[in-house]
């Protein structure tokens, strides 16, 4: 869905983009910035620049970062466990999961 239009250059060379296009590509949010190239062919490329990159932008949600600090107290605590493969990690979260299935099936017997 890109965007293709004209925009006027105001007073002081200042130029407006449409608004769908600031939502669209994160420059409505605070620290935002448009990086400007000039080409030798007259064309002016412009790159919107975000604080953080929208590739990542998951990793700063609230909810994610809620959850990073979970495991920071965790691993503060020593509530850790290290293996030495991916393989072993995946064991250990069956054995738990099936822990999970018993603790469940105790408490709720009808099920």
């Amino acid at each position: 869905m890109a965007f293709h239009g004209f925009v006027a250059v105001q007073g002081r060379g200042v130029v407006a983009l449409p608004a769908e296009v600031r939502r669209r590509l994160h420059l409505d949010e605070s620290g935002a910035q448009v990086e400007i190239t000039e080409r030798e062919d007259g064309v002016l490329e412009l790159r919107a620049v975000l604080p953080i990159p929208a590739d990542q932008r998951w990793f700063w949600q609230d909810r994610w970062q809620q959850r990073e600090k979970e495991v920071d107290e965790h691993v503060a605590a020593g509530r850790v466990t290290v293996h030495d493969d991916g393989d072993a990690l995946l064991d250990h979260l069956d054995q738990l999961d099936a822990q999970a299935d018993e603790a469940r099936a105790k408490a709720d017997p009808k099920s």
